[in-house]
């Protein structure tokens, strides 16, 4: 049997046909019957058609598997790309060429790349959106700004497009755009801190540290704080150490306007001035303008004070003597403005109230600038009259000057310095001709001036218009004069041709019955009315006590009526008798 096996070439290779051929040989050997045969194949037909189905399940079940990876694979192309934001992808394989495992080696390349770059496209976006909230925090406070480390947000990788990057890097752009803005509003923040403290004299590190530990120069450019706490507590900070240096400048420019004033009242040296020029330097000056680092420091300010009390209560200790150089000032004043007033009586009013201790000596002085005040603005609401008294009282001296000089003979004559004269002899009488008008002036401005003050306007303590008034009744008498020198000029020269007819000769003219001359000006050039109504009316000019007053001024015109050139060569005394025909 074994020879038999050696010997059959269909042993060599095991099939089923040689199979079933060595089956029939055994069933021979052994006798099997046909029914027993037919069983056997039939039980071995079921079998293979058995393990046929099993296979093709199997198969099924593969095929199934293999359709379901190319779906996923194909629904994961399609995520990846939308994903991505791409259309399409170059080298994507024909959906229905190539078999399905084609198909899926097709595909498997591909989705590894789409892969990487979406991991490549994550970690961009990462980075993207860790800057932004780094920044976002730096803003808002809630990051330090050197805090490093990835943030509490996840990203999103249902949209990984190109487009939504770009969203996020512009906002990046814009972020770091308003940060660099924001720091550079910090450094100009802490410089201006830096600066106000240094003219303050306070501490700089302290108090910039105080609005955030990174304000200090330790700490880099780009690691300081810019959040808005940061930013509204500097800005906080830089407001009130304006504030600071506005009052303190001002306080500081009061101590120095209070110690000029006290050193000018007590004539207090050059050198000892000099002591407090870093106090009295910025005196005029505007805030801005103060930037000497310590020039509003504390210790400075405490400084001036302590010498303004000094010198409060030295003043103390000179209250009269400078009161009495206010009295001085006071009756300056009222001399220039030509107003009368009692300085024996205020003077010893200032001692009476110093002596008996009921006003403090700062409000004495208040009182007497309050005084001086009011007597600049009076004097300054008569300067305009007082300028034209000036005009009319220099035109009547003119006047006087140029009467004497028409009554000199020997005007015209070749001595020296006559042709001086004769040319102020004809600005005199330009001058003398617009008297008039300047006593109508004078007159209309005065009335004008005592209703508006309800006051008359007095001259040394004359009533302006009262001496107005006399001057034109003066001129109307040497007016009046005037026609009768003329009248007896004319009967004289009369009396002349008739004697020259009746003797032949020309008799010498007549001697005055006596001494008298025409009525002019006395020595000192004042009107004896003049000196009459001051006597009468207002007493003597008073007199200032350092003797400034010019007394030798007259208080009134000289002369109010100038002569004509013809009158003064002709003109000869009032008491001369006429002489009677013989």
């Amino acid at each position: 049997m074994a020879a038999m096996d050696g010997q059959n070439p269909l042993l060599d290779e095991i099939t089923c046909g040689s199979l079933l051929y060595k089956l029939q040989e055994i069933w021979d050997e052994v006798g099997e019957s046909d029914e027993e045969r037919d069983k056997m194949l039939l039980q071995i037909e079921e079998e293979c058609l058995d393990v046929y189905k099993r296979k093709v399940e199997m198969a099924a079940k593969s095929r199934a598997r293999l359709l379901q990876s190319l779906s996923d694979a194909k629904l994961e192309l399609s995520s990846l790309l939308l994903a991505l934001g791409e259309n399409s992808f170059t080298g994507m394989p024909d959906k229905t060429s190539g078999t399905i495992k084609e198909q899926l080696a097709a595909i498997a390349p591909i989705l590894e790349q789409l892969w990487q770059q979406k991991e490549e496209r994550v970690k961009e976006f990462s980075d993207v959106q860790l800057q932004i909230e780094q920044i976002c925090g730096e803003i808002t406070g809630d990051l330090n700004p050197d805090q490093t480390g990835s943030g509490s947000f996840t990203v999103d990788e249902s949209d990984l497009s190109l487009k939504k990057l770009d969203e996020y890097q512009a906002q990046f752009q814009e972020l770091q755009r308003e940060k660099s803005e924001r720091l550079q509003k910090v450094l100009e923040y802490v410089s201006t801190v830096h600066d106000l403290c240094a003219v303050l004299g306070m501490d700089f590190f302290s108090i910039v540290t105080e609005v955030h530990p990174s304000l200090n120069d330790a700490v880099g450019v780009h690691s300081k704080s810019i959040s808005n706490g940061t930013l509204a507590k500097l800005a906080k900070t830089v407001s009130s150490l304006k504030e600071d240096k506005k009052q303190r400048l001002h306080k500081l420019q009061e101590l120095a306007s209070q110690l000029i004033d006290l050193w000018n009242l007590m004539d207090t040296p050059t050198e000892e001035r000099r002591l407090f020029d870093h106090v009295t330097c910025n005196i005029s000056a505007s805030v801005d303008e103060v930037t000497v680092p310590g020039a509003l420091a504390l210790d400075l300010i405490e400084q001036a004070e302590v010498e303004v009390e000094r010198l409060d209560q030295l003043k103390a200790s000179k209250m009269k003597e400078i009161a009495f150089k206010k009295q001085d000032e006071l009756e300056e004043i009222y001399a220039r403005a030509h107003v009368e007033i009692n300085p024996e009586a205020a003077r010893g009013n200032i001692l009476s109230l110093i002596d008996s201790g009921n006003i403090e000596p700062s409000e004495l002085l208040t009182d007497m600038d309050n005084q001086i005040a009011a007597a600049k603005e009076e004097a300054l609401s008569r300067k305009e009259i007082l300028d034209k008294v000036e005009k009319w009282m220099s035109a009547c001296e003119e006047e006087s000057w140029l009467e004497d000089y028409n009554r000199d003979e020997n005007r015209y004559s070749a001595s020296r310095g006559a042709h001086i004269n004769l040319k102020r002899a004809e600005k005199a009488r330009i001058l003398v001709s617009k008297i008039p008008a300047l006593v109508d002036t004078l007159v209309a401005k005065t009335r004008t001036w005592e209703e508006v003050h309800n006051m008359s306007f007095t001259y040394d303590g004359v009533p302006l218009l009262a001496m107005l008034d006399e001057y034109a009744m003066l001129r109307h008498e040497r007016q009046e004069e005037k026609r009768r020198m003329r009248d007896q000029k004319k009967y004289y020269e009369q009396q002349t041709t008739d004697q020259e007819s009746v003797f032949g000769s020309r008799p010498s003219p007549a001697r005055p019955l006596g001494n008298k001359k025409v009525v002019g000006p006395r020595p000192n050039g004042t009107p004896n009315r003049r000196l009459s109504l001051n006597a009468h009316q207002n007493g003597s000019r008073s007199t200032a006590k350092d003797g400034k007053r010019d007394n030798t001024r007259p208080v009134a015109p000289l002369n109010y009526v100038s002569m004509s050139k013809e009158d003064a060569a002709s003109h000869v005394s009032g008491t001369e008798p006429v002489p009677t025909s013989p």
